[in-house]
C-alpha cells in the first residue's frame, strides 16, 4: 500500500525531530555530526538549517505547526542574519543555502516572515539580496538567486534587481532545454536528477506559489522520468548528489501537485511512497539521521561539496505535502508503479530507457558532465556519467577500480576512459554515440582513434556494438558488463576473443566486491566488436549476428552521416 499523508508527515517530524538535537543555542546551525564538506563546518551547519527548513516549510505550509517548528528557525533567521551566518560570495555554498531560506520563507510568509520586525526583514533581506549580486556557478544555480528573488517579490520588496535574477535564469533555462521534457544543467551535455530536484522544481513551485501556468514541460518529462523507478521504488543510480536520495521522487510529487503530469494521483503517491520507504527500509538513518550515502554510508556516492547536512536536499520531496488532505494524491485509489515491461528512446538527452521485470536500466550516449571549455583528462574520469549503463539495482564501481558497463582500450599498457560523449542519435530500441578514448599518460589521446558505439535493446538483452577506428598496432580492446552479484551474462558475438571475470573490491553502493564479465581482443585500425549483455538473467536464444547487422544498417552503416536526430545525412 501507498504511504498516507499521515505517514509523510511523521516522517517529516521524525527527521526534524533528529536534526534540531544537534542545534546551536542561538538555533541558527544544525551542526550535523560527519566529515565536513569543503567549505567548511559554519556553512555546513547553516546547510543543516536551511535544508531541514525547507522540509518544515512543506510540512507546515497550511498552517499547521503542533511542534513550533517556524519558532525555531524564526530564532535562527535572527540570528543568522544578524552576523552568525556565512556571507554569500561567489560560487559559494550559501548561495546554494539561500534558496532553501528564501523558499521556506515564502512557503511560510503567514506564520513565520510577516512576525518579524521590520528591522528583523530588513536584516534578512540584506542577507539574502547578495545571492542576486554575486556570481552562481554556470548551471541549475541560477536558480538560486531566481528564488530568493521571487520571495523579494512575494514579501512586497521586489525591484530591477529582482526581475532581472529571475529573467536570466529563464532565459539560460529555455537555452538549456533539448527537448523530451530535459534541460542540460548548464552548458554542454549534463541530463541527470537535477533535471526534477532543480531545474524542473524551482520554476515549476514559482508558478504553482504565483497561481501562474507551468512552462518547464513537466508533464512530458515526467513522461520519461517516471520510468527512471524500479518497481520497489529506487531511483536509477546515475549523475551526481545521489546522497539526496528520495530527492529523486519530488518532480513527480511536484506534478501531483500542479497537475502537470502524464501520471495519475493514485499513480504518483505509490511512486512517492515506495521511494521513501525504499530508503527508509535499508538503512539511509543513522541514529535518525540521514547519513551521507546511499542505503547507508557510503563514500563513493559523494563529492568534495558534501557534508553532513548535504542528504537534506532530501526535503525536497515533501512537496507531497502541498496537496492537502482532500487532494486527488491522497484520496485515489492506489495504483502500483510495477506498469510492466518499456522501451524508450530519448533523443534529446541522448538516453535510452530500458524497463524490465520492475528493474530500469539507462543505456548513456548523451550525458557526460563535462563543460564545453574543459579538456578532456582521464584523471578526470567520473564513473557517475562515464559509463555505458546504470540502474536501479547497480551502482558503478569506483575509480581505480575496474570499470563496469565500459569499453576501454589500452595502448603502451595505459587504459583508456570516456569523457566527452558525442551522441549519435537515439531512435525506437537504440541509442549511439561517439567518443576518443583518453589516456592517463603524456599523450592523452592518440591521433585518429575514437570509438563508435551503439546500444540496442529487446526486452531485458542487450547488445553493445562498439566499433574502434585507428587503433595502433598492439592495441588491446575490453569491454565490461554489470558490476553485480545477480547472474549477470556478457557474451560475444563478433570480434571478442577472450574474457575473465576482475574484481572491483571497493564494491558499489549495492554489494560489497562483485565480479566484472570482461571481454578482450586484440584490435588494430577498424574492428567491429559485438556482444550481448543481460542483468540479473541469460542471453536468450537468437540470431545476435543478424540483428547486429540490422542494427548496424540503421545507424553506424547507414549511407551518410548519422545525425544527432539519428537520422542520415549527405557527407
Amino acid at each position: 500500500m501507498s504511504l498516507t499523508r499521515e505517514q509523510w508527515v511523521k516522517v517529516a517530524d521524525d527527521l526534524l525531530a533528529a536534526a534540531w538535537r544537534h542545534a546551536s543555542p542561538d538555533q541558527a546551525f544544525l551542526d550535523l555530526p560527519g566529515r565536513p564538506s569543503r567549505s567548511g563546518v559554519r556553512s555546513d551547519g547553516l546547510e543543516g538549517y536551511a535544508r531541514t527548513f525547507l522540509a518544515a516549510a512543506f510540512r507546515t505550509a497550511h498552517g499547521e505547526d503542533p511542534h513550533n517548528l517556524l519558532e525555531r528557525y524564526a530564532a535562527g533567521l535572527v540570528a543568522g542574519t544578524a552576523g552568525q551566518w556565512p556571507a554569500i560570495t561567489d560560487v559559494s555554498q550559501p548561495m546554494v543555502e539561500s534558496a532553501s531560506v528564501a523558499l521556506g520563507l515564502r512557503l511560510t510568509k503567514p506564520w513565520l516572515w510577516n512576525k518579524l520586525t521590520e528591522a528583523q526583514q530588513d536584516r534578512a533581506e540584506a542577507w539574502l539580496r547578495e545571492a542576486l549580486r554575486h556570481v552562481p556557478a554556470a548551471n541549475n544555480w541560477y536558480f538560486f538567486p531566481y528564488t530568493v528573488a521571487a520571495f523579494l517579490e512575494a514579501a512586497g520588496r521586489g525591484d530591477a534587481e529582482t526581475r532581472r535574477a529571475r529573467q536570466r535564469a529563464v532565459e539560460l533555462l529555455r537555452g538549456w532545454y533539448v527537448g523530451d521534457g530535459w534541460y542540460s544543467d548548464g552548458d554542454g551535455r549534463a541530463f541527470d536528477h537535477y533535471n526534477g530536484w532543480a531545474l524542473h522544481l524551482y520554476p515549476a513551485l514559482d508558478a504553482l506559489l504565483d497561481g501562474k501556468p507551468v512552462t518547464t514541460h513537466l508533464a512530458e518529462h515526467l513522461t520519461s522520468f517516471s520510468l527512471l523507478f524500479g518497481a520497489d521504488g529506487a531511483p536509477v543510480y546515475f549523475g551526481r548528489s545521489l546522497t539526496y536520495r528520495f530527492a529523486a521522487a519530488s518532480a513527480i510529487a511536484l506534478g501531483a501537485v500542479t497537475g502537470e503530469t502524464p501520471l495519475s494521483p493514485g499513480r504518483s503517491r505509490h511512486l512517492i511512497g515506495t521511494t521513501l520507504r525504499y530508503f527508509l527500509d535499508r538503512g539511509a538513518l543513522t541514529g535518525g539521521l540521514l547519513s551521507l550515502g546511499w542505503h547507508g554510508p557510503h563514500e563513493a556516492t559523494l563529492q568534495d561539496y558534501s557534508g553532513p547536512a548535504s542528504p537534506y536536499w532530501a526535503s525536497k520531496a515533501f512537496v507531497c505535502l502541498l496537496a492537502g488532505p482532500d487532494h486527488p494524491l491522497w484520496t485515489a485509489p492506489d495504483e502500483p508503479t510495477d506498469i510492466g515491461n518499456h522501451t524508450l528512446a530519448l533523443n534529446g538527452p541522448g538516453l535510452l530507457i530500458q524497463r524490465h521485470n520492475g528493474v530500469t536500466r539507462l543505456h548513456n550516449h548523451g550525458s557526460d558532465h563535462v563543460r564545453p571549455f574543459e579538456g578532456e583528462h582521464a584523471t578526470d574520469d567520473d564513473p557517475l556519467y562515464s559509463r555505458f549503463a546504470y540502474s536501479t539495482t547497480t551502482g558503478p564501481t569506483a575509480r581505480k577500480n575496474v570499470a563496469d558497463n565500459h569499453i576501454s582500450l589500452v595502448v603502451n599498457g595505459d587504459r583508456s576512459v570516456r569523457r566527452r560523449i558525442h551522441p549519435l542519435g537515439a531512435r525506437d530500441n537504440w541509442a549511439a554515440s561517439w567518443h576518443r578514448p583518453v589516456f592517463d599518460a603524456h599523450q592523452p589521446m592518440v591521433p585518429g582513434l575514437r570509438i563508435e558505439s551503439v546500444t540496442a535493446v529487446w526486452d531485458d538483452q542487450e547488445l553493445r556494438i562498439h566499433r574502434v577506428i585507428g587503433a595502433p598496432p598492439g592495441t588491446r580492446a575490453e569491454l565490461t558488463g554489470w558490476a553485480t552479484d545477480l547472474p549477470s551474462a556478457l557474451v560475444p558475438v563478433a570480434g571478442w576473443t577472450g574474457s575473465r571475470r576482475d574484481r572491483a573490491p571497493q564494491g558499489t553502493a549495492f554489494t560489497t566486491s562483485p565480479d566484472v564479465p570482461t571481454l578482450t581482443a586484440d584490435v588494430e585500425g577498424t574492428v567491429t566488436l559485438v556482444a550481448v549483455a543481460v542483468l540479473g538473467g541469460t542471453v536468450a536464444q537468437a540470431d545476435w549476428e543478424a540483428r547486429a547487422a540490422e542494427i548496424l544498417r540503421q545507424t553506424l552503416d547507414a549511407g551518410g552521416q548519422l545525425g544527432t536526430d539519428g537520422t542520415r545525412g549527405s557527407s
